[in-house]
């Protein structure tokens, strides 16, 4: 029945060519090499040929195929892209013009090809692939993984717009991406998200061919997760029972995540950070519930950096009795192979508050050595679970509390910068570590929105420069240019940049919820995402921020029609003005 429709529907495709051409600009072929007109994939893929810009109707009988069928992450995204591409019919903020000829066919199919069906969505997967759009005949999609075929499919699909549905041809595409790891890191402790709001974040994170969702689950303020193994953590330590993520919500977005090849990396921050946790078993959390930056202290002796104060006791036996419960759980909510235990801003004004760590420090010991304990006593569990541990780099960076690198084994761990821009980075990989990039100074999405903390003096001026520059420690607030043109390997010999896995943005909480949350991130990340993905400079080696600034506008609004709130970039007036906002004097 459906091949019945599908063939009388065809009578109607001589008619929708006609109002084709009355509907999109035409031109000759003469006029073909002025890309800038249009129709463009974000990111930015590798390579790109589209010689003529010919386009031709999607036959309404358009179809997906694949030599995978019955791999339900392929066929998942190949039913979805199929429909949207059937019915987004988007609509370009500047008409593209194209080229129409009467010789060309319908497209009606695509058939995907993948090499290597069963490679798991992991760390370093080949998500490289190709794409063949001709002028006759199927299309052709082919890559070495299903990972990989779902970011081709994401490119095809931008390239299809309009009402009837226009698609480009003629047009090769080769493309992989230059860093394997592309992230987006969400706080869903200082302020909850609700399930949907996490699945439309990685639904955009597919969209822009970023591939690991970093969840920070837990933290000073609150423990929503529901884990089998040790309940009231978070019947106790979340803001209540209508903000928890349960086992079944939890196996719902890492499903979702593999549908899109988008990973789902969980972090339970530790020892610090666990204010939460004394809700539950405050006998193993070192100053729970104290103020924390007590009046008349200095700044180096407060309890906490930031209100919500506790730190797991590692010289109490029962700390690693809960730990390990949620570790366990932990690794069987979430299949991923890497493990984040955080494990930064450890202050030593709460350790030094517990009278077990007093009587330890009496007798000589030190606050890295608790740390040490802390480690020493974690890591091999969670590397007898078959994880590899990600940590944030002050467990080997941090001035006054941290742990020799003997501790901590290059070839299972990996820290995460998001300090002092390119030096640690540069720390890092010349000490043989891999890394992951979070400048704060570049990547940190909540910056330039202030403090959160109220009685505060420093805004009490009548000089408009309140502390911070922006009002905040990370201010002022990091625009779409400041993260594309961020470069991450900078400074970098060539063996070191190889150990640089790629880059994350971050959004902390504190000041975002689920009625801010598109906007934070999007299209923010989106600069991130082509900066990882195909760099952000041209073949002749310039930054190309100007160029992209056309192109980030357009896909911003196509993320919009697809259900993303992403913020604008420029006035419409620019969008439909290419080019004249834009200066050519240095500011």
């Amino acid at each position: 029945m459906q091949a019945m429709n599908c063939t009388n529907t065809m009578v109607l495709e001589v008619v929708l060519f006609i109002i084709c051409l009355l509907c999109y600009p035409v031109r000759g072929v003469e006029g073909a090499d002025s890309a800038s007109s249009a129709i463009s994939v974000w990111p930015k893929p590798r390579n790109f040929s589209w010689p003529s810009q010919q386009a031709a109707l999607l036959s309404p009988c358009f179809t997906i195929t694949t030599n995978a069928p019955h791999h339900r992450h392929l066929l998942a995204a190949a039913n979805r892209y199929q429909s949207l591409i059937l019915t987004e019919h988007h609509r370009p903020l500047v008409n593209s013009v194209v080229n129409f000829s009467a010789k060309i066919p319908p497209l009606s199919s695509l058939a995907v090809i993948v090499v290597d069906p069963i490679a798991p969505l992991h760390h370093g997967v080949d998500e490289s692939y190709s794409l063949a759009i001709p002028t006759s005949g199927s299309a052709n999609l082919t890559a070495q993984t299903v990972w990989g075929a779902m970011r081709g499919l994401e490119t095809f699909s931008q390239l299809v717009w309009g009402k009837p549905s226009i698609v480009a041809v003629g047009v090769f595409v080769w493309d992989s991406p230059l860093f394997a790891y592309r992230g987006v890191m969400l706080d869903t402790s200082r302020n909850y998200y609700p399930v949907e709001d996490i699945l439309r974040t990685i639904s955009a994170m597919s969209m822009n061919k970023l591939n690991v969702f970093h969840w920070h689950i837990t933290d000073s303020q609150s423990f929503p997760l529901v884990l089998p193994s040790e309940p009231s953590l978070a019947e106790k330590g979340s803001y209540g029972s209508d903000m928890q993520y349960s086992p079944a919500d939890v196996s719902r977005i890492v499903e979702y995540g593999l549908d899109r090849g988008v990973r789902v990396l969980p972090e339970i921050d530790a020892p610090a950070h666990t204010a939460s946790w004394a809700l539950a078993y405050p006998e193993i959390v070192a100053c729970a519930n104290m103020f924390w930056w007590p009046a008349e202290t200095e700044w180096s002796d407060r309890i906490a950096s930031a209100p919500g104060t506790g730190h797991l006791n590692p010289l109490n036996p029962k700390t690693y009795q809960v730990l390990n419960n949620v570790i366990r759980d932990m690794t069987i909510l979430f299949p991923e192979p890497f493990y984040h235990s955080g494990s930064d801003e450890i202050n030593p004004g709460c350790w030094k508050t517990d009278p077990t760590i007093q009587s330890f420090l009496s007798k000589g010991g030190t606050l890295s050595q608790v740390l040490e304990i802390f480690i020493n006593s974690t890591l091999p569990y969670i590397l007898s679970l078959n994880r590899t541990v990600v940590y944030w780099e002050d467990v080997l960076l941090d001035a006054t509390v941290k742990v020799q690198s003997t501790y901590l084994p290059r070839e299972h761990v990996i820290l995460q910068t998001w300090n002092n821009e390119h030096n640690n980075t540069k720390r890092i990989v010349s000490s043989g570590y891999r890394v992951i990039v979070s400048s704060a100074d570049f990547y940190y999405l909540d910056c330039g929105h202030g403090v959160y903390t109220g009685n505060n003096s420093n805004y009490d001026n009548q000089n408009g420069d309140s502390t911070g520059n922006g009002g905040s420690w990370c201010g002022p607030f990091k625009t779409w240019q400041n993260i594309y043109n961020y470069d991450i390997t900078y400074g970098l010999t060539e063996q070191e940049a190889k150990l640089v896995l790629g880059g994350e943005v971050a959004l902390w909480s504190e000041q975002a919820d689920p009625t801010v949350l598109d906007a934070r991130i999007w299209p923010r990340a989106s600069a991130m995402a082509e900066s990882l993905w195909s760099g952000n400079r041209d073949s002749s080696g310039m930054k190309r921020y100007a160029e992209a600034t056309d192109r980030l506008n357009e896909w911003r609004g196509r993320m919009v029609s697809r259900g993303i709130g992403a913020e604008p970039i420029q006035p419409l007036w620019c969008v439909r003005n290419p080019g004249m906002c834009n200066t050519v004097h240095p500011i």
